[in-house]
């Protein structure tokens, strides 16, 4: 794996550990060699992320819309600051540029990213691992719910499968490196009568 997205938010949250954790993740995918894909900013986790792969040596490249470019929240120290059109131009671009996601915690924004890239996946238009850094439990909540979607009948279990979900870095990573699709479809046949 030599790229990931990262989806997350543009402010910190109220918990020291997700900033921290955004740090180390961006560390650890320095380290790995494994190049950081995300929105392009310097603000919030986005920014913690982004800075802790810049200084361990690593590469990040971000995606901005221009309309974010006036509000001078782009990043200026990165390896390279694409701008594009819109917000959906913005997803496009960073799912063309990268090899796999992780959402860390966020808001509207971030899980509209990850559910994008989830429902592409589960109609076969990419076969990328999709994972949840599970910090301090922020996505438990989102994760039961996926399970009820199974149970209630509007979600196949081997599509619930596809969200990868860990509360450690390295485990989450080694999860994303030895994903294998599933090769069902998306679509519920019909019974017959």
């Amino acid at each position: 794996m030599k790229s990931i997205t990262v989806f997350c938010g543009s402010s910190f949250g109220t918990e020291e550990i997700y900033k921290d954790q955004a740090v180390l993740l961006g560390q650890t995918l320095a380290k790995q060699n494994i190049k950081l894909i995300y929105g392009g900013a310097n603000v919030g986790l986005m920014g913690a992320v982004a800075d802790g792969v810049l200084n361990a040596g690593g590469e990040a490249i971000g995606v901005l819309p221009d309309f974010l470019r006036s509000k001078e929240i782009a990043h200026l120290g990165l390896t390279e600051l694409i701008f594009v059109e819109s917000m959906h131009e913005r997803k496009t671009k960073m799912n063309d540029l990268c090899e796999g996601v992780i959402a860390l915690p966020g808001g509207f924004g971030t899980l509209e990213e990850l559910f994008e890239m989830l429902t592409w996946a589960q109609l076969g238009l990419h076969k990328k691992p999709i994972a949840i850094l599970n910090i301090n439990g922020f996505y438990d909540s989102l994760i039961e719910l996926t399970k009820t979607m199974v149970e209630k009948g509007l979600l196949k279990d081997v599509n619930q499968k596809m969200l990868l979900v860990s509360d450690n870095i390295d485990d989450l990573l080694n999860q994303m490196k030895n994903y294998v699709a599933p090769t069902v479809g998306k679509w519920i046949e019909k019974k017959e009568l």
